[in-house]
């Protein structure tokens, strides 16, 4: 938001010049007004809130981030809150009870009207990770033998309440789904023409239970602004719309981000993030990193020996581990991509090892060459390290070559095999891959050094 009008909105706020204020408020976009109201102090949100009108009221206060909500809400008398809570789509409104306090839902439930009550508490009772935990009850339906010209009037009567009246669905006498109706459609269609005989009967729908994750792939997939939400008996309960869908992807990369980082994800902005809460969701990862690397010092102490009749062999630890690490890393995350998207499933594995088999060895000779050249005219010839010879050179490149094979065939098959037994992918990747290829790494390093040098 622009920081000018921030500045505006508090000179104006404290000159008590309401009329001015709520203008500016009215001019900017739903989501900048909210993000203005944010970044009031604590004393001057609700007052601010109060001076939007009803029905832009109900718009900034869905994209208001939950700390800020509870605040207004506590702040508002029982008359105030029960309209606001019947101005609020359904979504939004769910979305807003999820994140508040048991008192606050409570009180919400309670004030709000009988209809209301119970469409929020449908909602609620499904998981939090499906389509019906996000979708929405204000939609279009339309009768199949409802006339065009009757379609049209039934939107214009009805559609202001709805969350979107670009696309309308048909249902049968037993409110089951049977085609979708884009406006479009109804407006330049014959008015004596009926739904059923312009409706699409190849429709694009989902379950009350199909993971979000996969109800918004399906959005992106078909460039729908809204799929519908059938029941086991193919009955229409709701719709998730576009904007939920990029919520959803927002909210699963940031977290898939977190995993991937070793960090427990959060739901909270970063600056609103207490430093206990942000040492909590760090801390254990760490841990577990420190404790998964002693296998690393095992295998070093175990071939104490070996580095101390060849101590040029230490200097090179390093950089294989990190080779390997970064190996690995740059597969999964690829991998969890394209599974994030949709390209592949765990039951391409097969497919996806051999590619990477054949990657990882170009990569790998590549990098071996490249290695055995820089130890031999670098520091072989020009810095002349003790120790470093040509067998040495040949360890190294071996190791290196090996290793990046290995890593990139653990990185490509570890997310896929997370996948298949019900776990994040990213679960998987980057700290954890970096440490087993890590151990792998000097395990192959030992071996060979063994093989070549006799150590």
């Amino acid at each position: 938001m622009d920081r000018e009008k921030e500045k505006a909105a508090r000179r104006l706020l404290s000159e008590k010049r309401f009329s001015e204020l709520i203008a500016l408020l009215v001019s900017l976009p739903d989501a900048d007004a909210a993000d203005l109201i944010s970044s009031l102090p604590e004393s001057d949100k609700a007052l601010t809130f109060r001076l939007l009108g009803k029905d832009a009221a109900a718009a900034v206060f869905a994209c208001l981030d939950a700390d800020t909500q509870e605040s207004i809400i506590r702040g508002m008398g029982d008359a105030e809150l029960s309209g606001l809570i019947e101005e609020l789509f359904t979504d939004d409104a769910v979305d807003m009870l999820e994140e508040m306090p048991a008192g606050i839902v409570s009180r919400v439930l309670r004030l709000a009207t009988k209809e209301t009550r119970n469409t929020l508490n449908l909602i609620m009772q499904y998981p939090e990770d499906s389509a019906a935990g996000i979708m929405t009850s204000e939609f279009i339906v339309l009768k199949e033998k409802m006339k065009v010209s009757e379609a049209i009037d039934y939107i214009r009567a009805t559609g202001a309440d709805k969350e979107t009246v670009y696309v309308a669905y048909a249902t049968d006498v037993k409110r089951r789904l049977i085609g979708i109706v884009d406006l479009r459609d109804l407006l330049f269609a014959p008015g004596d023409k009926t739904v059923g005989e312009i409706m699409d009967p190849d429709v694009v729908s989902v379950t009350t239970l199909t993971d979000r994750e996969a109800t918004a792939a399906v959005i992106s997939k078909y460039d729908l602004l809204a799929v519908p939400v059938v029941d086991g008996e193919s009955r229409l309960v709701g719709i998730v719309t576009v904007d939920d869908a990029i919520d959803v992807i927002r909210d699963e990369a940031s977290e898939d981000i977190s995993i991937m980082a070793g960090v427990t994800p959060g739901e909270k902005p970063y600056l609103k993030t207490g430093v206990m809460r942000t040492f909590a969701s760090r801390i254990p990862w760490l841990l577990l990193m420190m404790v998964s690397a002693t296998f690393t010092g095992l295998i070093i102490t175990h071939f104490e020996s070996a580095l101390a009749s060849l101590v040029a062999l230490t200097a090179f630890i390093p950089m294989l581990m990190d080779t390997g690490g970064n190996s690995g890393s740059q597969a999964s995350v690829t991998v969890i991509r394209a599974l994030s998207l949709g390209d592949i499933s765990p039951q391409d594995i097969l497919k996806v090892i051999f590619k990477e088999f054949r990657v990882s060895l170009l990569c790998g000779l590549s990098l071996s060459a490249a290695c055995f050249l820089k130890v031999m005219l670098v520091d072989m010839l020009i810095l002349g390290t003790e120790g470093v010879t040509l067998a040495v050179a040949a360890v190294v490149s071996l190791t290196l070559g090996t290793t990046v094979v290995c890593a990139k065939l653990s990185g490509a098959a570890l997310p896929l095999l997370a996948k298949k037994i019900g776990l994040d992918p990213a679960l998987v990747a980057s700290p954890a891959i970096t440490t087993t290829v890590d151990i792998v790494s000097l395990i192959i390093y030992f071996t060979i050094a063994g093989i070549i040098l006799g150590i």
